[in-house]
């Protein structure tokens, strides 16, 4: 296909049983409700829309690329974000811009991995998006929010993907066995059934590889009895991911570990954090979580909490696994068993509805910058009281725009360091005049 291979053909020699038993409708994917809800409507458009497929591997996000290029009749172009540099980028732009220009031709450029991608490789295609030259659908198993900048955030539809369900895995495994051929309550029996879900952690892709294993063991064995539990662990050995041996999705175990970690239970925070890592989650990921809860459940109850947090996220950058799991185990440890508060952050909320709500007043001069000659003769800065020139650097004067009043946003509690921040507002409190005249 010109420079760019297309996905495989599902009929070649040697393609892998989960590729030929890939869907080739949104109807054929098993699971996936609310995707599929989400994208029913988009198929009655006349070009596909530039998309953001963020979830678990093995859980359609690929397959629904495929299957979106198909239903629009588009030129398919599967790419990983590790292997796809700014020369390539260009090229498949720029082909892609002629192609629809000289024969009305869609191109469809899907990414894998692309929170791998870097801030310069991110860019490149913004104009070809602009243009609609080509339409990218990204997928990615990290937040695209800490991933993908703002530009190309705001070009693409955000739809999440989660792990396949244990009744859908049920109808994945029954489609499998069917298809190769085998009785499926000759090779597996209940136990051993429940097992090979949590084995595959709701990926669809790694089920569909472990039943074609299991029917090929068997097959060739001498006794054609059911497989037990022990008989798969040696067959399919450990599973790499520790979340799936109970079946739970990988949302779920974060919120668990997050929820844990708030709720300053310092033991299960730390027995979620075993399981992730036992899991193959990205140590990273576990990182970034931290930094944010450490301000927003923790805040001024504990300030030190966001320097720790900061520290180990560059800790497991710097070190790696295993080796950073100490790291995070100190972290978790730490968070975990400090003071909560969520000031600062309902502060922020209040202060983001305030502004939503309220007009754009201008700024008193007092407040505004007077770092030129010109910006002095016009008023800026004039007034300004210097908190330093008085005692405990506080000043009564006023900070806001004269069309908002001014009211109380932050309100430190009783807990850890936040007291004391408490206790200086109340202060200041007591040197307010009761009155407090109208702002000038």
């Amino acid at each position: 296909m010109d420079l760019f291979n297309s996905i495989a053909s599902q009929d070649l020699v040697g393609t892998p049983l989960a590729e030929k038993l890939r869907p080739r409708t949104l109807a054929q994917v098993v699971g996936q409700a609310r995707v599929k809800e989400q994208l029913q409507p988009l198929l009655n458009l006349q070009a596909p829309v530039s998309m953001i497929f963020w979830g678990p591997p093995g859980s359609g996000k690929t397959t629904v690329a495929d299957i979106l290029s198909r239903h629009f009749k588009a030129k398919f172009i599967a790419l990983n974000a590790v292997e796809a540099g700014a020369k390539l980028l260009r090229e498949i732009g720029d082909q892609a811009r002629t192609e629809r220009l000289q024969y009305q031709t869609l191109t469809l450029v899907f990414v894998d991995e692309i929170h791998r991608w870097n801030k310069a490789q991110q860019d490149i295609l913004l104009p070809f998006l602009e243009k609609g030259d080509l339409f990218l659908i990204g997928a990615t198993t990290e937040n695209p929010s800490y991933s993908l900048n703002r530009a190309l955030l705001s070009r693409c539809r955000l739809v999440v993907f989660e792990n396949i369900s244990a009744q859908d895995l049920k109808t994945v495994t029954a489609n499998t066995f069917l298809y190769l051929g085998y009785s499926q309550i000759e090779i597996l029996n209940p136990e051993s059934l429940d097992y090979l879900l949590g084995f595959s952690g709701g990926d669809a892709r790694k089920l569909i590889s472990a039943v074609e294993t299991l029917c090929q063991k068997w097959s060739t064995s001498q006794a054609k009895a059911p497989l037990s539990v022990v008989n798969l662990k040696e067959i399919l050995g450990q599973s790499l991911f520790g979340g799936g041996q109970s079946g739970d999705q990988h949302f779920d175990l974060a919120s668990a570990f997050i929820k844990s970690v708030r709720g300053s239970d310092p033991d299960a925070a730390m027995y979620y954090l075993a399981r992730m890592l036992e899991g193959g989650e990205d140590p990273l990921f576990i990182a970034r979580r931290l930094v944010v809860l450490s301000s927003e459940d923790i805040g001024n109850a504990d300030p030190r909490a966001l320097q720790v947090a900061v520290a180990g996220a560059h800790a497991v950058e710097l070190v790696g696994l295993p080796e950073a799991g100490i790291n995070l185990a100190q972290v978790v440890t730490y968070l975990a068993s400090a003071p909560k508060s969520n000031r600062s952050y309902l502060a922020l909320k209040k202060a983001q509805q305030l502004v939503q709500q309220s007009p754009m007043e201008p700024l008193p001069l007092h407040l505004r910058s007077s770092r030129t000659a010109e910006m002095v003769k016009l008023g800026y800065g004039d007034g300004y009281l210097y908190p330093h020139d008085f005692p405990k650097a506080w000043v009564q004067q006023n900070y806001w725009p004269s069309g908002i009043p001014a009211q109380t946003i932050y309100q430190p509690g009783d807990v850890g360091f936040e007291k004391t921040l408490k206790d200086f507002q109340t202060w200041q409190q007591s040197k307010k005049p009761s009155e407090p005249k109208e702002p000038i």
